[in-house]
């Protein structure tokens, strides 16, 4: 009922917002992924700082039902509507960029195994009218958004991730993110982020419990005191970095670690940093099944895979290619004892050499990225 009501509101503004005269300076970044990794927000900034003379309008969180009626004439008057989501805008002639949020490693619309017909079928003839711009990496990125999506192969056009510019010149130093995080000094230390994806869709209480209790990997084996200790020994410090969800169940535990730091937005937000801009700082990356790690290969560092929950994903939502061991250049744990057992050999020349190939298949562009998209958008794109 819920769902139902919002697209009446959608609806309606939509409407309403389509009698504002549209500006051909004039661009809107509907932005639905927050600071952890937004194209959106990247490329928002990027627009700030080298085309002051176009009129850029961020709006966030998107989408929304307590929008102004002032943001909402500002969509309506845009000539250009970013989006990092479901593609979106008003009106015919408006220009729709679709930026989405990553390579997709987890199944999603009509691949994915808990979606709906009716659901699938509504997202498809959305991206068929609304999308004009599908931003690409590769080949297999826009074969993966196809088979998902249903995207005709016309609206692909390889021009990149304004997100990627963010990783190779870090906002502050590593110096600073160990300062501002763990509140220390260590000319010695090695950062790494674990970063895992939505584990709520598992739809298992258990695995929530295990997070509410400050068990952030949700291992049978989890010790937190003992796992610090372990990544003091050797000047390693891990930033934990979560689903929002994941993180107000866990905002109640309090942890004295010295080397374990929980990265929640409000940091990012009272800085203004996007999380790729800080990624550039650390040395290695934790996840699941999260597409960050298809950007991370661009840094070329070390990736540790946990796989706890390999099975039931797969069985709950599923994953587009496999078998997971071939798909993932990096080393997997599958516990925290097996986490402390690698943690001094996280990297070799086989992993390497891995790497950078899932890189040539992923991404086949080079950047600058943000300049690439808005190049395209308002010079090069014929409709």
């Amino acid at each position: 009922m819920k769902s139902f009501l919002f697209r009446l509101y959608l609806a309606w503004m939509k409407f309403r917002a389509r009698f504002t005269t549209m500006e051909d300076n004039t661009i809107v970044v509907l932005n639905g992924s927050g600071r952890s990794g937004s194209n959106g927000y990247a490329f928002y900034k990027w627009l700030l700082v080298n085309h002051p003379e176009f009129n850029t309008t961020l709006v966030e969180p998107w989408p929304s039902s307590h929008l102004k009626w002032e943001t909402w004439q500002k969509i309506g008057a845009a000539r250009y509507v970013i989006t990092t989501h479901q593609p979106f805008k008003v009106r015919k002639h408006q220009i729709n960029v679709q930026l989405w949020h990553g390579v997709p490693l987890k199944r999603m619309g009509i691949m994915a195994n808990n979606t709906k017909y009716r659901d699938n079928k509504r997202n498809e003839k959305l991206w068929h009218k609304t999308a004009d711009i599908v931003a690409s990496s590769s080949d297999l990125y826009e074969t993966l958004m196809s088979a998902c999506m249903a995207i005709e192969t016309k609206k692909y056009h390889k021009i990149g991730f304004p997100r990627l510019d963010l990783l190779d010149s870090p906002v502050i130093s590593k110096k600073q993110l160990l300062k501002d995080l763990f509140k220390t000094e260590d000319d010695q230390a090695q950062i790494g982020i674990y970063m895992p994806t939505f584990r709520y869709e598992l739809e298992d209480k258990t695995i929530m419990d295990k997070i509410k209790e400050g068990n952030f990997f949700a291992f049978e084996d989890f010790d937190g005191e003992r796992l610090n200790e372990e990544l003091k020994r050797r000047h390693q410090y891990l930033i934990v970095k979560l689903h929002p969800y994941e993180m107000c169940l866990f905002s109640a535990f309090k942890s004295n670690y010295s080397n374990i730091a929980f990265l929640n937005n409000d940091y990012l937000f009272d800085h203004d940093y996007d999380l790729y801009e800080l990624l550039g700082d650390t040395d290695f990356l934790m996840t699941d099944f999260s597409s960050i790690y298809f950007d991370y290969l661009h840094l070329n560092k070390p990736i540790v895979f946990v796989t706890n929950f390999l099975k039931q994903y797969e069985k709950t939502r599923g994953l587009l290619m496999g078998p997971y061991s071939e798909i993932t250049p990096g080393i997997s744990v599958n516990s925290e004892q097996e986490l402390i057992n690698h943690l001094d050999h996280l990297d070799n020349q086989q992993i390497a050499n891995r790497r950078l190939y899932w890189l040539h298949l992923t991404s086949q562009v080079k950047g600058p990225y943000c300049e690439k998209v808005f190049k395209y958008m308002t010079q090069e794109y014929r409709g």
